[in-house]
Order: C-alpha cells, then structure tokens, then sequence
C-alpha cells in the first residue's frame, strides 16, 4: 500500500504546489480559487496537505486575508520556477521543435503604448504566429503592477518612474515632451518657447493622477511661474483633439505625434524631461516563449542567448536602464 500512496502523493504535488503558488501571488484563498477555476474548499485542502507533508505553515491566516511566513516565503522561490515550467511546457516544447503557433500573449499597457507603440509590433506577431491568441490589457500604474505580480501578464509595456524591487524595467523607447498648440494659435511657428510664454495660456493636461500632470506642475513650481490649467482630459488622442479645436494648449509626450496632426508643435525637452517607454518583467518569471518572441520584436538585443531567464536578465535591465537615464 506504501508504494501505492507514495505514487498518489506525488501525482498531486503539482496540484498542491500550483495552489500554494497562486494562493501566494494573489494574497488571498478565494482568488486563487477563481483563477484555477476551483473550489476555495479545494484550494485550503491541497495546501492543508502541503503544509503537513512538509511539517510547517507556510501561511498567516487572518480572516480572508493571507500572508507567507518565512517558511512560505523559501517554498515559494522553489517551487514558482517549477509551476511557471510545467504550465509552460506544451508551448516551450512546441518551441524547441520548431512550432509556435499556440497558446496565449498576455500584455499590460497604457493607452498610450497600446494606441502608438505597439500596433505594428502586434501586426508583425499575428503574420508570423497566427495560432497565438493576445490579449491586451488596456491599465496602467498600480493595476499593471498587480497583474504583473499575479501572472495575469507575461509583461508590461510602458514608462517607468519609479522602478519597485520585485520588477525588472527595460527601456526601449525615447520620447521627448512637446509643446502643441492651435495652427493659428500666437506660439505657433516658435522654434523655442520659454515656460513664461507657455504660462500665459490655458493648458489641457492629463488628470492629475497621472505622472504628466505633476511633472508639468512641478517644473512651474519649481521656478516660481504661475499658470492655468483650464481643462483636465485623459488620454493623449483627447487632449490633442481639444488643443486642435483651440481650448488651450498643452505639454505632450512625442510618442503620441503623428502624421497628419492639425497642430503646431516646438519641442520643450529644455524645461521638461524626456520619457522612456520600455518592457516590464517581474523578477524570477518565467518567460513564455510567445512573450520571448514578442519581447525580441520590441528589443532584439535582449535576450543574448537561448534558455535566458527574468532573473539573469537583472543585472543587465538595471544598468540599460542607468544609460537611459544618463541620456
């Protein structure tokens, strides 16, 4: 019976693992629950038998709420790896054979990176990797974090100002802030402006929950210059068709000018600062090999070498992201 029971035990490891791992990322029984589409009685039992095999607690329970003990914290930097693998095996296998045309594409971003970043990277992935499904999660800030840390997204697209400890922040893309106006609007044909000259006009900024709009104000404060922000509107696409329609003028990022824009535009990158827009990783992920794909579409020199993982990739994302910073 010994041999028989050993056998059974061990076939259900990966179900115990998997709900520890999930229970861990989200903080909570009941979400690790809906995410595996069982029952939270279900998850509670698996990592119940965990916790007795292993002969520790590897949770803090109070009330809904969940938190890892030390014994938690270690169980779950070895067994993530081996959970992130073995839900990744059929599309890493299909890789290693050549074939990569299933399985999914998890992003994060910002309607700015999902509206002019990334719709000719997502067209050239759909031609090459048709079978490949994406889905693309129009949140920023705290919300893309939280997916990122709950492996609902591979990765994240996006700007970084403040980089916390558990993400890695690759910058690929530099944008610098300009100036739009009205085509007949005074500033219009300017090849400089100052921040006096940019004060005496109503401005149009994103709300002020958004980085863009405490920069701006900060560098006004900053020298001691008055100004009026008339209109608060989210969304660069919104903001540059009020600026066309002459309800003021506003500080944009260049990553959302096109061709075609009816607007006047002089650069400003001497009173403002300029912003990167790179790839998101949370450190120890494993990384699908759709997401590498895609990843190496947006920054080829990446990933030196094959088997490559988010934790080797550190030491490299930090110091690209110093020479952004430098430039």
């Amino acid at each position: 019976m010994k041999p028989k029971a050993a056998s059974y035990y061990k076939q259900n490891r990966l179900k115990q693992l998997r709900a520890f791992c999930f229970a861990a990322k989200s903080g909570s029984i009941s979400r690790a629950a809906e995410q595996l589409y069982l029952s939270q009685p279900s998850v509670s039992l698996q990592i119940q038998a965990l916790e007795r095999e292993l002969n520790t607690m590897l949770f803090e329970r109070r009330g809904p709420k969940i938190r890892l003990t030390p014994d938690g914290q270690a169980l779950l930097e070895i067994a993530l790896p081996l959970v992130e693998g073995m839900d990744s095996l059929r599309d890493t296998f299909a890789e290693r054979c050549g074939d990569l045309n299933s399985g999914f594409l998890n992003i994060a971003a910002g309607e700015s990176t999902i509206l002019y970043i990334l719709p000719k990277y997502l067209k050239q992935f759909s031609d090459q990797y048709p079978g490949v499904r994406i889905r693309l999660h129009n949140v920023t800030g705290a919300d893309g974090m939280a997916m990122l840390r709950a492996d609902e997204a591979d990765f994240a697209v996006g700007s970084m100002l403040d980089m916390p400890d558990d993400v890695s922040y690759y910058p690929v893309f530099n944008f610098h802030p300009t100036l739009i106006a009205p085509l007949d609007h005074p500033l219009a044909g300017k090849e400089q402006v100052s921040l006096e000259e940019i004060a005496q006009y109503d401005l149009i900024l994103p709300p002020r929950y958004l980085s863009t709009w405490g920069i701006v104000k900060s560098v006004f404060q900053q020298y001691n210059i008055p100004h009026k922000v008339t209109l608060e509107a989210g969304g660069w696409a919104v903001i540059k068709k009020y600026v066309e329609q002459g309800l003021g003028i506003s500080i944009v990022t260049s990553i959302c000018l096109e061709e075609g824009d009816r607007l006047a535009t002089i650069p400003v990158r001497e009173h403002f600062p300029s912003r990167s827009y790179g790839i998101v990783i949370r450190r120890g992920k494993f990384i699908p090999a759709q997401a590498k794909r895609f990843i190496e579409m947006l920054a080829p020199d990446l990933f030196h070498r094959p088997g490559i993982s988010a934790d080797e990739l550190d030491d490299e994302l930090v110091a690209s992201l110093a020479r952004s910073e430098a430039r």
